[in-house]
């Protein structure tokens, strides 16, 4: 049996004191093996760079949220071996790959044996009769992101829960103001207005999931952590038909993290080709009425996305595939260059 229970909450709320707590208490107690899996240390730290140099042209996300995806890729490589015995036919994504083996190793998830696993073999658990529970330690402020990791847990009938560790924002950056590398501020605070707090009233697939007051359960030893995460466990995601209503919520989550994500693309793209109108001396009247053709281009664009036109559908281009959002940007890159050259060619 394997669970997959996500901790979130804001920076420095408790978040890895807790998982640390929950993997040194859980084989104990409960007889479970326990894998912790910190974003923070499995997503290089460049991928936070405000410069994205390199990036090939149609590579349109950016670094950090790419490397979140070859992430949750690697855990779903990682999950599919050990459930199958089966090595995967598609490439990992490479060096990813090789962090997040090598980060199960260091804890004695695999056999020795599977050292050169990143080369090609196939990685299986060190002690497989016992129950594991793999701990996802990251901010996952938005519901979307939480959301993928369920899909996951029902694509394999896996177990999942839920752990957010709810904190004062004052709190939280007084705490990161006393780490060796603390992030700024704004960045705290810019999450706290946007972080989506479970809601299981709303969606059926939060029901495992505990709202926590920080200082109550850094120990790890909480009955309520145990209760939740031995629930989940024993109820694993089924993989049956959804009804109606699970298919359309599933849909509405799905449209909105595609909508959200092609929208923040599009506002960059825009906001860098006034610059480039502007360097280009289009006059200032004109520079308005670029920016209305921009933004109703724009506004087309994501209207079709959030009616789900094309959204389950990838483009292709020179024989390479895109997810709806990228596709959808690469459309927009390509029109917002003919409006402006309308303007610089004259």
């Amino acid at each position: 049996r394997v669970g997959l229970c996500v901790l979130c909450g804001l920076p420095a709320a408790g978040k890895s004191t807790l998982a640390r707590a929950l993997c040194r208490r859980l084989p104990h107690r409960q007889g479970w093996a326990c894998g912790l899996l910190t974003y923070d240390e499995l997503i290089p730290p460049e991928a936070f760079s405000s410069h994205e140099t390199g990036a090939e042209p149609f590579s349109l996300l950016p670094r950090w949220k790419q490397s979140r995806r070859e992430l949750l890729q690697c855990l779903e490589r990682f999950l599919r071996v050990l459930l199958t015995g089966v090595p995967p036919t598609a490439p990992a994504p490479q060096p990813a790959w090789e962090r997040f083996l090598a980060c199960c190793r260091g804890q004695g998830l695999l056999c020795e044996a599977d050292s050169q696993a990143g080369a090609g073999r196939c990685p299986t658990l060190a002690d497989t009769p016992r129950p594991l529970y793999l701990i996802l330690d990251d901010n996952f402020y938005y519901r979307s992101m939480r959301y993928e990791v369920y899909q996951l847990a029902r694509k394999y009938s896996l177990s999942f829960c839920q752990l957010f560790l709810e904190c004062p924002l004052e709190c939280c950056l007084q705490r990161n103001r006393q780490r060796s590398h603390p992030l700024p501020d704004q960045t705290i605070s810019l999450m706290a207005r946007k972080i989506e707090m479970p809601d299981h009233k709303k969606n059926a697939w939060e029901q495992n999931s505990l709202i926590l007051q920080s200082p109550d359960c850094a120990s790890g030893d909480n009955e309520q952590i145990i209760s939740l995460l031995a629930t989940a466990l024993d109820n694993p995601v089924k993989q049956t038909e959804e009804d109606t209503e699970q298919k359309e919520e599933d849909r509405a989550i799905c449209a909105a993290s595609t909508v959200h994500q092609a929208d923040q693309m599009c506002r960059r793209i825009i906001s860098q080709t006034m610059k480039d109108a502007k360097d280009k001396n289009v006059l200032p009247r004109e520079m308005k009425s670029l920016a209305e053709e921009l933004s109703e281009l724009k506004a087309e664009l994501l209207e079709d996305l959030r009616q789900g036109n094309n959204l389950n559908h990838p483009v292709c281009i020179q024989n390479r595939c895109f997810d709806p959002a990228t596709s959808v940007i690469s459309v927009f890159q390509q029109e917002a260059t003919k409006v402006v050259n309308k303007y610089v060619l004259k």
